[in-house]
């Protein structure tokens, strides 16, 4: 009995664990870009009691072995890296990413990291001279040069243009010519579910998930599309979300029933002692 009452708190713990990142996920239902998770377990250590091949009555081996469990324990959180629904947005420096492309952001260390989130704005530099692409924290939005995206002051941010490689420009009325600004670094990685979520809409790499492969570069087997004037959404389904509360709520209940049990049996036992 003094087993099963580990091993019910074993699953309570579990639970509050898939509880917790299912509540996570319902938070985020309306953030851009954000993946929902899932918490994956593994059962714990089984006690065997006897082996298949013992010997039984008769002269026979047991058909089958006799193990007890001793519950279970989680062991990761992945996500779901399926593309949300895109929404259009009509602000032209928002942009959606169809495929398993990432954005690479400058963030406040000053290191790599990635995002799917695409609502960009452009900001103006420090001297005044012009403006740079950044998230909506302010971090700056890196080209294949791995610089932020320089935009002069005389251009008019709603007329510019992104195609779908990610190639930043507008369109010069007095010279009637298309002016490239640069190109947006968009990059994928051999194993998505190794990066690291730091917050912000933000990930940076591990070494699970591999070294980040930039997709101008012919690295990568399947390009990403960039879409302008539109915003990648959550890709949680709130009714999905709401069935596995339900699910996770109902063992927890039933965890904490069985340790109820196993409590009522001591107890009992310990009458019949006295007595």
């Amino acid at each position: 009995m003094m087993r099963s009452l580990w091993t019910s708190a074993s699953g309570m713990t579990s639970q509050q664990l898939n509880v917790d990142t299912i509540s996570n996920n319902l938070a985020n239902v309306n953030t851009n870009g954000y993946k929902k998770e899932s918490a994956e377990f593994k059962s714990l250590l089984y006690q065997t009691m006897s082996r298949a091949s013992a010997p039984a009555v008769g002269g026979n081996t047991r058909p089958g072995n006799l193990q007890v469990g001793h519950g279970v324990r989680p062991v990761a959180v992945n996500r779901n890296f399926s593309t949300g629904m895109v929404l259009e947005t009509g602000n032209s420096t928002d942009l959606a990413i169809e495929g398993n492309g990432f954005f690479a952001i400058s963030d406040r260390d000053e290191r790599e990291s990635y995002t799917k989130d695409g609502s960009f704005r452009a900001a103006i530099t420090d001297d005044g001279a012009g403006y740079v692409l950044v998230t909506s924290d302010g971090y700056p939005v890196l080209t294949l040069d791995d610089e932020p995206l320089f935009i002069d002051e005389d251009v008019d941010v709603s007329r510019l243009t992104v195609s779908q490689d990610a190639i930043v420009g507008y369109m010069d009325p007095e010279i009637d010519e298309f002016i490239e600004l640069g190109q947006l670094k968009i990059v994928q990685f051999p194993n998505v579910n190794g990066l690291e979520a730091i917050g912000s809409n933000l990930y940076i790499t591990t070494p699970a998930s591999g070294e980040p492969l930039i997709e101008a570069d012919d690295e990568v087997t399947s390009r990403s599309t960039i879409r302008q004037y539109f915003l990648e959404g959550s890709n949680v389904q709130v009714a999905e979300e709401m069935v596995k509360l339900i699910v996770a709520q109902r063992a927890y209940e039933l965890n904490s029933t069985a340790i109820r049990t196993a409590d009522s049996m001591l107890q009992e036992a310990n009458q019949l002692k006295r007595s």
